[in-house]
């Protein structure tokens, strides 16, 4: 078996990137009928709070972005977890739509936009790590 990498955090919250456009978390707007990396993480989250992990999403993204079948999904899962993968860090929800990520203590994660009280509670809790998402333009 490789090495397995993983993107899961525990007990820690991604805040909106510093550069992040916008001041309330928006929808990622879908183009066409085909669904962006955005839109696939967003559905997921949005509906399913807490229900999967940070691997789970970006997965299950990579998966369908592929058009893997389910039988393939062990053996694809493997090979993309033997190297080292973006966090949701760079998700384009905590980067460009406003949305904070909780993961809690299980890894599995949540979004918050930037506006809501739950948000601001995240940022001010002193016992959960806290990490920004990465900056879309260099410093």
């Amino acid at each position: 078996m490789m090495k397995q990498h993983t993107t899961n955090y525990i007990n820690t919250f991604i805040e909106v990137a510093e550069d992040c456009p916008v001041m309330q978390a928006d929808v990622p707007p879908q183009k066409g009928d085909k669904l962006s990396i955005a839109n696939m993480q967003y559905n997921m989250l949005h509906d399913h709070p807490y229900r999967y992990s940070s691997d789970e999403v970006i997965f299950q993204c990579h998966a369908f972005k592929n058009e893997l079948t389910n039988d393939e999904w062990d053996d694809a899962r493997e090979q993309f977890f033997s190297r080292g993968q973006a966090c949701l860090r760079a998700s384009p929800l905590a980067k460009r739509y406003g949305f904070g990520i909780h993961h809690n203590e299980a890894g599995k994660v949540a979004l918050y936009g930037r506006e809501t009280k739950e948000y601001q509670r995240f940022c001010a809790d002193k016992h959960i790590q806290k990490v920004k998402a990465m900056r879309s333009k260099r410093a």
